[in-house]
């Protein structure tokens, strides 16, 4: 006897057919991975950053508006504080004081038990002021017990042991070329506060993506909630709340953003307040849009027949079916997010000093376009558009892969 073959047909679901669709779109595939990389840089924060302190804060004057891939000799010398004790988590989010304090050298002598050190300039010649420093004050805090006792002991060397003095010394002097000196790069230059660009750019990264991302959260909470009851009800509940966003439709976007700052404050999480609570209108009237056209399906009509709540067949069976259109207009408000977080730190309403935002450091360098550090204020320029644009592409991309009405 012979068996023929069942054949079976493959299915697949409507969010992996949208998958498929997104992969063959390479320019937004490399949209996504140029996010995932930011987001990546976002995340690991001070781990990655060369500038490690709170906020990449550290300056030197001395080294104000150096050129990319500027290096100079330093000379860490030990702070005479405790030095703090914490986890690579902490450190990821919140950076870490630094327990020296760094000094650029332009060149260095040792005499007996002390280094003197002249300060680099920058200038032809350097004439930089000279400082002295003991030997053991660059290894020891000057309150650890290890550096007094290493003094005492040098002390006791020069007076008694000429030649054990004299080892001893050799020995700090090798100690201190081994671990005290080393070389800082600046990769991207610094700024007119000696500050690592690369560094603030970094830390500056984490605060756009999380403006863009808070302020998407906050939108989608009140335009989903308000647009799926206008579009559900309808009636006055609809009249109502159409009439309270077209008012808010009304008021120019920045305009109203810089209102809400004035009345919150200035700060960090005013901005994602400010900018959530503006972005909600476009999401309401697509929510509205969309359940407007599908309030009346047979599979609501059945929902209503099964005695289901109207809280259930809003959130369990309509919402599911809008949230494609919902997700492309959270990525084009995302990239707005992050430009408008920019405008605001530009125009010094922002996040405030000493944390770093793209907008803040433009707005800070933005006079030296004229003069040959163009750079200070690019580099961030270029950073928003680069992200910007990313997201924008992506959201093609998404509106294209949920579009039911392109073939397969």
């Amino acid at each position: 006897m012979f068996y023929r073959k069942k054949k079976y047909i493959a299915s697949a679901s409507l969010s992996a057919i949208a998958w498929k669709r997104f992969l063959r779109n390479k320019l937004s595939v490399a949209a996504m991975l140029i996010i995932a990389l930011f987001t990546l840089m976002a995340v690991l924060g001070y781990l990655i950053t060369p500038d490690q302190t709170p906020f990449s804060n550290e300056q030197y004057l001395e080294l104000c508006t150096k050129k990319p891939g500027f290096s100079i000799q330093m000379l860490r010398v030990k702070k005479n504080e405790k030095e703090e004790s914490g986890n690579i988590i902490k450190t990821m989010l919140f950076g870490k004081k630094s327990a020296y304090v760094c000094i650029p050298v332009y060149r260095y002598q040792f005499k007996d038990e002390n280094i003197e050190v002249e300060i680099y300039t920058g200038t032809t010649p350097n004439e930089g002021e000279i400082k002295k420093i003991n030997l053991a004050n660059i290894i020891y805090p000057l309150d650890n017990s290890i550096a007094v006792m290493q003094k005492d002991s040098m002390l006791f060397f020069r007076d008694v042991y000429g030649s054990l003095h004299q080892a001893a010394i050799a020995d700090m002097r090798k100690m201190v070329i081994k671990e005290s000196f080393f070389f800082k790069h600046f990769i991207l230059g610094s700024d007119r506060f000696g500050r690592d660009i690369l560094s603030q750019l970094i830390i500056g990264t984490r605060v756009s993506l999380s403006v863009g991302f808070i302020s998407v959260i906050i939108s989608l909470l009140i335009g989903i909630l308000l647009g799926a009851l206008a579009g559900f009800f309808k009636g006055w509940v609809d009249n109502l709340i159409v009439w309270f966003i077209n008012v808010i439709w009304s008021i120019p976007t920045l305009l109203l953003v810089i209102a809400i700052t004035f009345a919150l404050g200035k700060g960090f999480w005013q901005v994602f307040i400010a900018v959530g609570l503006t972005m909600w209108v476009e999401v309401a009237r697509v929510v509205r849009g969309q359940i407007l056209s599908i309030r009346e399906k047979e599979y609501v009509e059945a929902g209503r027949a099964l005695g289901f709540t109207n809280s259930r067949i809003i959130f369990r069976h309509i919402l599911p079916n809008v949230m494609g259109a919902v997700i492309v207009i959270s990525a084009a408000n995302f990239a707005s997010a992050i430009l408008m977080e920019a405008g605001l730190s530009f125009l010094g309403i922002g996040v405030q000093p000493p944390m770093p935002s793209w907008g803040s450091m433009i707005k800070e360098n933005y006079g030296y376009i004229i003069l040959d550090a163009a750079y200070l204020a690019i580099l961030p320029g270029i950073a928003i558009m680069i992200v910007v644009l990313a997201f924008m592409i992506a959201g093609n991309g998404l509106r294209d892969a949920l579009d039911v009405k392109l073939t397969e």
